[in-house]
């Protein structure tokens, strides 16, 4: 799979990557229903022999869960097939009551990396991520300056390769800069979330900042499998059922619409709707990769097949018109 530098860290990453929220297991706020943690780890392994050599992930996700199996599958596949591993901070959760709350204090993010890496048994974390820089998005951030001061303390003690943001605005990626070398911000982005397109995108371009995107395929919604009849038997403890506009109308109907469209655009080259809408995401020269979901390995195929496939202008037509203008960033607040 062919590989693109990320902005200006010293590794290269291929244009899909593997997203690990989908299988951080029930018990936490964002969970996705229960998850076989062995079918996890095989979905994981075929991915990177299929040729994805980055997996992001967050010390958030199932509670550490997600990283710790992350550092399963480190030990499982060959030192030449080791995918780069990334992961985000600044979400912490009290043990006893699993409440999710967010700091940027330096004394909590340098423990956070320090939990990440014995999770993850490894010496060195090759991107961390400040996973958001407020929160709620819209809270006080005037923690910045200070979190990057200790990432960038982190990379000079050997512990953490690049330092990358994630849900960062342009004011604050500026802010970012002015304290340690970014190599990436990870932005929500999909054909139903078009935000960063106006202001984002094009600053990172310029700035040599490389974009990893996530939600691709809408928390799912863009893969071609979703039905009203599945989401309606999506488990209680799927956050998608009852926390996200998208599963519901009046969206619901013209996103359903818009995957019939990417359906029969994929048919006609052998592959699915998923892909489709991976490789419109791909077709930014802004990002760098694709974030993607799996909960089991037959589903990798589908999605890695984006990385072969570039959407021309007569199948941007197609879409371009349910395509939604100006549309808000539909994530719940603790998660990316």
């Amino acid at each position: 799979m062919q590989q693109r530098r990320l902005g200006k860290a010293n590794f290269s990453i291929s244009p899909i990557g593997l997203g690990t929220w989908t299988i951080a297991g029930p018990g936490w706020e964002f969970g996705w229903g229960a998850q076989d943690d062995e079918e996890s780890l095989s979905a994981l392994e075929y991915a990177v022999e299929r040729g994805v050599n980055w997996i992001d992930t967050a010390a958030v996700y199932g509670l550490g869960h997600a990283e710790e199996i992350v550092g399963r599958l480190l030990r499982r596949v060959p030192a030449s097939r080791r995918p780069l591993v990334f992961t985000k901070g600044s979400l912490v959760w009290d043990p006893a009551t699993k409440n999710i709350t967010h700091t940027l204090a330096p004394d909590s993010l340098m423990r956070e990396i320090e939990d990440s890496l014995r999770r993850l048994q490894v010496e060195t974390i090759d991107l961390y991520q400040i996973h958001w820089p407020a929160f709620p998005a819209d809270g006080p951030d005037d923690g910045i300056e200070a979190a990057l001061s200790t990432l960038a303390k982190a990379q000079a003690q050997g512990k953490i390769r690049e330092i990358g943001v994630s849900n960062f605005s342009v004011p604050q990626l500026r802010r970012a800069q002015s304290v340690a070398g970014i190599a990436c911000l990870q932005p929500p982005y999909s054909a139903l979330m078009r935000d960063v397109e106006e202001e984002i995108l094009p600053f990172c371009e310029q700035a040599g900042i490389g974009v990893i995107a996530y939600s691709t395929l809408q928390s799912g919604l863009l893969t071609g499998a979703m039905t009203r009849a599945r989401i309606a038997q999506l488990p209680d403890d799927d956050w998608r059922k009852t926390r996200s506009a998208d599963y519901q109308e009046p969206r619901l109907s013209r996103n359903l619409e818009l995957v019939e469209v990417m359906r029969g655009i994929g048919q006609r080259h052998g592959l699915t709707p998923a892909a489709v809408a991976i490789s419109w995401v791909l077709r930014q020269p802004a990002v760098t990769g694709a974030i993607v979901g799996v909960r089991r390995p037959t589903q990798v195929d589908g999605l890695v097949a984006a990385a072969g496939f570039q959407l021309i202008a007569d199948k941007l037509a197609e879409i371009a018109p349910l395509l939604p203008d100006g549309m808000g960033v539909n994530v719940p607040a603790a998660r990316s």
